[in-house]
């Protein structure tokens, strides 16, 4: 950004206003279009995420992040009453306060994955290095803790940069995204999320909900309903991507 200023107030200077607009328009422009990318794992520009599978079977994933919570053990009892197999992304942090939560998730049948130690939401301006801490410490909780080494990572909020692939590259994890994200974090009507969530159903997707949201619980159970009147088979995110959760 430093860069791009200093070049447009060389062109103010040296070519007119003109000149600077069509600079400053297209550079504004580049940096818009990047954040784009960089925020949106689905676009695949940095890292390559699993999101969605091609299928015309009616298959679907659900997927869960920022546990666990107290609320955790409600959206598992859902699971249970529904016999339905679900996926969690997991925040280091939250493994330690929770670990007899966690401990239960895995007893349950249900798939975990790492999604940083923190969480912060400086996720895209991290180096390197320090990327490469937020995941290998989530991994080194999760497998003290429990006992397992996960394989699957998603990246807070879905963003990512040239130094998340490299530090996925160094710690050999599989990046998952989503192709159904039902914004239950922002959007305070249930009635909103589960319409909005309803709408996107199609063989292959993966739906993503958060597990420390209490609002979200009678959207979830209304939304297995709805699948299973579409005669959706609710199918656990690593069979359903063919790949394992663990290493």
């Amino acid at each position: 950004m430093v860069v791009f200023l200093l070049l447009a107030g060389l062109v103010l200077v040296f070519l007119g206003l003109t000149e600077f607009l069509y600079v400053f328009i297209f550079g504004l422009f580049y940096v818009i279009f990047i954040l784009t990318l960089s925020t949106n794992v689905r676009f695949n520009y940095f890292v390559k995420s699993l999101s969605s599978v091609k299928t015309s079977e009616k298959k679907i994933a659900i997927t869960f992040d920022d546990g666990p919570s107290e609320n955790t053990l409600e959206i598992l009892k859902i699971l249970e009453k529904y016999q339905v197999q679900a996926a969690f992304f997991c925040i280091g942090k939250q493994i330690e306060t929770h670990p007899e939560i966690f401990r239960k998730i895995i007893a349950s049948g249900h798939l975990v994955g790492n999604h940083t130690y923190s969480h912060t939401r400086k996720m895209g301006t991290l180096n390197t290095k320090t990327t490469t801490r937020e995941i290998t410490r989530c991994n080194e909780v999760a497998e003290k803790l429990a006992g397992i080494k996960m394989n699957l990572f998603r990246p807070p909020f879905g963003i990512v940069s040239p130094h998340t692939r490299d530090a996925l590259k160094a710690t050999g994890m599989l990046s998952v995204g989503w192709s159904i994200r039902s914004f239950d974090a922002v959007i305070p009507s249930e009635e909103a999320v589960l319409h909005r969530v309803r709408k996107k159903i199609k063989p292959g997707g993966i739906i993503l909900f958060h597990d420390t949201i209490s609002r979200s619980n009678n959207t979830l159970e209304q939304l297995l309903l709805f699948l299973q009147e579409k005669d959706y088979q609710i199918t656990r995110l690593d069979k359903l991507l063919k790949i394992n959760a663990y290493t």
